[in-house]
């Protein structure tokens, strides 16, 4: 079955947006990755990178993890305003709305259903694994059905912001085992976690 797994960048204190919400590494953004953060994207998480940027940096990786990107319609607005009808042309793109009545690109499949009967329906189709891009409210509303986490964590605070899961995510404590992680020269560090679905056992002495 595949995973639902939200790969998205944070803070150190757990915000992956400012107050406003806009794309903290876009323009007028706060973080400015290093350059061996946009490379560890290009090896590692290549169908991660919008098509502009792959455009940009000659990148034309397929990728192994994933063939399907979801976000919600705030997070998908960052793009339009910019003018990107779809940042994920090489990727099946979905965009859960009550809102938008036409899709802006043929790319883009709108998705006024919801969130979590249709990401339950995708875990049983044939593919690599489903891209939880976000936003925030989005991910909130999929808590429960996310698998994996891929952090890709910035060295640096804000103070207040948009948080992991949103503002209106229910209180409901789970436990996450790190399987897999890499810290890069410039101080970011990209950590994955896999939801642990049993209690973790003490060591015999």
């Amino acid at each position: 079955m595949r995973k639902l797994v939200y790969c998205v960048a944070t803070t150190l204190d757990g915000f992956i947006a400012g107050p406003d919400g806009s794309d903290p590494t876009g323009p007028g953004g706060f973080w400015s990755p290093a350059e061996c953060y946009i490379q560890h994207l290009v090896d590692e998480y290549p169908e991660t990178l919008p098509g502009p940027a792959r455009a940009a940096l000659g990148v034309t990786a397929e990728g192994t993890r994933f063939d399907t990107v979801v976000e919600g319609r705030k997070s998908y607005g960052i793009g339009l305003a910019a003018g990107v009808t779809d940042a994920y042309p090489h990727l099946r793109h979905l965009v859960f709305s009550r809102t938008l009545s036409e899709s802006p690109d043929p790319g883009v499949e709108l998705v006024a259903d919801d969130p979590v009967a249709t990401v339950r329906e995708l875990k049983w189709t044939d593919g690599k694994d489903i891209w939880l891009v976000g936003g925030a409210e989005l991910a909130g509303a999929l808590y429960g059905e996310v698998d994996r986490l891929i952090i890709k964590l910035s060295p640096l605070t804000i103070g207040s912001g948009i948080p992991l899961f949103g503002q209106a995510a229910v209180f409901a404590p789970e436990l996450w085992e790190l399987s897999d992680h890499t810290v890069l020269r410039g101080g970011a560090a990209f950590l994955t976690y896999d939801r642990r679905h049993a209690a973790p056992q003490c060591a015999d002495t």
